[in-house]
């Protein structure tokens, strides 16, 4: 079993998961995207359904078109590894989750590997039909995102409107036993 400290330690790397911006060009090794990949594929998902296809995207040229998409993912460009989340689009709400669930996973994936992981959604409906034609998805499919990889330079947001950091005070965010209730 493990030490209270150590527990203490592992929950302290899921508190450290930041969205990275910023990436170093260095080329993420096949040995860590084939892990990350792993992680994804044994995701749970809602009924077991795995409504998922996973498009790694490494070529330049396509990460680049994916940042054009709109300005607010200008940065997807300096990524150096993409891996956009395809749903079968068969079930909106349940499938949404999912993409929920195996994001974050890929996010603290890439942390615990060494990495670091961005999300950047396509946006509206127009845009997600751009970035299906340009990652050649199928229009039945749904895509709405990509996860970035790479090693990172900076945990500052580049964005010129970018918001400040930090968190709420748990006294904020959490009640007990009824809304608004406050730790007996």
């Amino acid at each position: 079993m493990a030490s209270r400290a150590s527990r203490r330690s592992q929950t302290e790397v899921l508190r450290t998961v930041r969205q990275i911006r910023q990436y170093s060009p260095e080329r993420v090794p096949d040995e860590v995207v084939e892990r990350l990949l792993e992680v994804a594929q044994w995701t749970g998902s809602s009924r077991n359904s795995q409504p998922w296809h996973f498009i790694v995207i490494s070529q330049p040229g396509q990460l680049r078109q994916i940042s054009q998409l709109r300005t607010p993912i200008n940065w997807v460009a300096a990524a150096p590894l993409g891996i956009a989340i395809v749903l079968d689009g068969a079930n909106v709400p349940s499938e949404a989750y999912d993409e929920g669930r195996v994001t974050e996973r890929l996010l603290m994936g890439a942390h615990l590997l060494g990495f670091g992981g961005g999300v950047a959604w396509f946006g509206d409906e127009a845009q997600q039909a751009e970035a299906k034609d340009i990652l050649g998805i199928p229009a039945e499919r749904t895509a709405r995102s990509v996860v970035l990889i790479g090693r990172p330079t900076s945990i500052k947001d580049p964005r010129p409107d970018a918001r400040a950091g930090g968190r709420k005070p748990l006294s904020e965010i959490v009640s007990y036993e009824r809304w608004g209730s406050s730790k007996g």
